[in-house]
């Protein structure tokens, strides 16, 4: 990750903190019938109306501000090079040469043709004797 992504992530999360808080901050709107008899709205630091629209307008410029910081991150993210996915990573197989031609076969015609035995149907075919190699000369 670079650090432009880094600071961008971390100005998203301090939004997205400081917009929690503010909206803890606000009051409901049934806090405005206590705030009709005199409980306490004048001695606020910002006058019985005006905390309201501060804090209101903060919440909209900070809510503006992360929602761009959250198009600008998943532009950030979708330039990446790096690969994602385990198939990705996966080198792919290095594949064998071709084998070599291999000669085609004699046509069947050309073989010497073999005599038909005159044994029974149900007789195994007659062995034939193993071929031995001679001894090398020594």
């Amino acid at each position: 990750m670079s650090w432009v992504q880094t600071l961008a992530v971390v100005v998203h999360v301090l939004l997205a903190a400081s917009i929690i808080g503010l909206v803890l901050l606000q009051r409901g709107k049934g806090a405005d019938a206590g705030a009709g008899f005199g409980a306490g709205a004048s001695g606020t630091v910002f006058g019985a109306r005006g905390s309201g629209s501060f804090l209101s307008r903060t919440t909209a410029v900070l809510a503006t501000l992360f929602f761009v910081t959250s198009l600008g991150l998943s532009y950030l993210f979708s330039q990446g090079k790096e690969e994602t996915s385990v198939i990705d990573r996966v080198q792919p197989a290095q594949t064998a040469p071709a084998p070599a031609q291999v000669p085609a076969l004699p046509p069947t015609d050309v073989l010497p043709s073999v005599p038909e035995s005159t044994a029974p149907a149900g007789t195994p075919p007659p062995a034939t004797a193993p071929v031995t190699q001679p001894a090398p000369a020594q």
